[in-house]
């Protein structure tokens, strides 16, 4: 994995959610932003990489129609890796590898978001929300200096309920934090291990306004 491209693709992404908040001050009044650290656990026994993982962003906005539901667009990306103790794999043309691994798993869902909030007026805002859109996904395995890969594409579903903390309600600076699942239907296949939709939990830490 590149770490150093998808560092600055966040610092960016950061970038243009303060831009936006500062335009959106006078033109958009009843919007919201968040930028949060995401940490997810892979559900299910054919995990390709199964690990908890901290490598992971959240960046939302939304508008609120009413004043208890909004609706807006989410991206975010979130790598797992998993070290694979050395071991024979019988690949599909007969030939046989014997290897140790490192698998990872990123994955970079977008699409659009909706939520309902409660409690508009509190320092502590709930809401209950729901992210639909589409996921793509590259499931690799590295051995030495080889690289095995599949990039796949599939429909993402993710369900969360979070809260917004606002010390000042009246003024919109605040934290952010909400659990969430997530479903897509992304399946590949690297050497002899194949992946049939992937499944998350996860936390998600940050900032609102």
């Amino acid at each position: 994995m590149n770490l150093k491209k998808y560092l600055r693709w966040a610092t960016l992404c950061i970038a243009s959610l303060g831009i936006g908040r500062s335009a959106s001050a006078q033109l958009l009044p009843n919007s919201y932003f968040n930028v949060d650290w995401q940490m997810n656990v892979p559900l299910g026994s054919s995990s390709f990489a199964d690990k908890a993982s901290g490598w992971g962003m959240n960046f939302e906005g939304g508008y609120f129609v009413t004043p208890d539901i909004a609706v807006g667009a989410f991206i975010s990306y979130q790598t797992n890796l998993e070290d694979i103790p050395r071991q024979t794999l019988q690949l599909n043309n007969g030939s046989a590898l014997t290897t140790n691994q490192k698998h990872a798993v990123f994955q970079l869902p977008f699409g659009v978001t909706g939520r309902y909030c409660w409690m508009q007026d509190r320092v502590f805002q709930p809401y209950a929300g729901l992210k639909l859109g589409a996921q793509y996904a590259e499931l690799s395995s590295y051995y030495y200096i080889v690289k095995h890969y599949d990039e796949t594409w599939g429909f993402f579903l993710s369900p969360e309920v979070g809260v917004s903390i606002f010390p000042r309600p009246d003024y919109r600076l605040g934290f952010h934090v909400a659990l969430y699942y997530s479903y897509a239907t992304n399946n590949g296949r690297v050497l002899s291990y194949s992946v049939d939709g992937l499944n998350n939990f996860g936390i998600r830490v940050g900032v609102s306004f």
